[in-house]
């Protein structure tokens, strides 16, 4: 059963910071960059917010500083994307449409993780209707390896992401993760939050690490994708997600503790 969470303190956290505006993020959007993920109880983000406040900047946009995304994954009939992940291949792709809600944006995103672990991220601008146009098809016939129209959409998700901004670094925190696939299933993981560090080259002595540190949340790889997909469907292969699901049990099971 699913844990619902009393999210008021990281919403009470988020008073502490100087904020910043779209505008500035978008001046520095660390296309190409190294990612570090975490995965830690949603019951923690307050204190790591407190720890960080007087060295990070928060997005705040018409008065939010947290904000819901929606994204749509696609992938081969035969989950090749979600194959590379688990077998750990490099140079390996996501295809995504993703929704910024509160700014109304909408894009048609790429991310490629190359042999020397940097993420590259290109996007471009679309409509709302989950339809890939022409223009799209075309983008990712460019820019994945992948036959554009024979891929499928494979499920859904959103989620609230904070976006904390320092020198050189930026800190997501997404809260409220669900899925929902295309034979109407929904799963949730309400009890988790995914925290990434994302740095134009990597450090472990930024204020983050550290207060992820002190916090007892370990790096480690982590996809949202392979999460919804391994829960929906048991016959794709799923051992290197066997050691994240123990993880989200352990969280649920001292949730409040």
């Amino acid at each position: 059963m699913s844990i619902r969470v009393d999210i008021s303190e990281i919403y009470n956290s988020l008073k502490l910071y100087q904020s910043v505006s779209l505008k500035d993020m978008q001046n520095a959007a660390l296309m190409d960059r190294v990612d570090t993920k975490f995965v830690a109880s949603v019951d923690l983000i307050p204190n790591i917010l407190k720890e960080l406040a007087d060295d990070y900047k928060v997005l705040e946009i018409d008065g939010e500083r947290a904000f819901l995304y929606k994204t749509n994954y696609f992938d081969t009939k035969g989950y090749d994307m979600y194959e590379a992940h688990q077998n750990g291949k490099l140079n390996r792709y996501k295809v995504r449409q993703r929704e910024y809600v509160s700014s109304g944006l909408h894009f048609l995103e790429v991310k490629f993780k190359n042999n020397k672990r940097r993420t590259i991220k290109k996007r471009i601008e679309r409509k709302e209707d989950s339809v890939l146009s022409h223009p799209e098809l075309h983008f990712l016939n460019e820019n994945t390896p992948y036959n554009s129209e024979e891929l499928e959409l494979k499920l859904s998700n959103c989620f609230h992401r904070i976006t904390l901004v320092g020198n050189h670094e930026r800190v997501t925190i997404d809260f409220g993760l669900s899925f929902s696939d295309n034979n109407g299933f929904a799963e949730d993981f309400h009890q988790i939050a995914i925290v990434e560090l994302k740095q134009l080259k990597y450090s472990s002595t930024t204020k983050a690490m550290n207060a992820l540190r002190k916090n007892k949340v370990k790096a480690q790889s982590f996809s949202k994708y392979c999460l919804g997909a391994a829960s929906f469907n048991s016959q794709i292969k799923s051992n290197r997600m066997k050691s994240k699901f123990e993880l989200i049990h352990k969280i649920e099971s001292t949730f409040g503790e």
